[in-house]
């Protein structure tokens, strides 16, 4: 997957993300296959929390910022 369709998607924090230079992992679906990369965020993310991937830094690591999902809206699953 391209970095550059990476950014503006939701994802899922698989691994806490534990803010500042301090990565977590997270998942994203494109087309029914998931992808993880590291992210990072200004601030702690925990487990399970959705984000919303706002930059492509390369080799597998995005910045991300947290997301409140709409009730239907079913973008972390491609």
């Amino acid at each position: 997957m391209r970095g550059q369709s990476l950014v503006g998607r939701v994802a899922v924090v698989v691994t806490a993300v534990r803010g500042g230079d301090r990565p977590g992992e997270i998942r994203v679906v494109v087309q029914g296959v998931p992808h993880h990369y590291l992210a990072f965020a200004a601030q702690p993310l925990p487990a399970g929390a959705h984000v919303l991937v706002v930059h492509f830094r390369g080799a597998r690591q995005v910045d991300v910022e947290p997301w409140s999902p709409m009730p239907g809206d079913h973008t972390t699953t491609g």
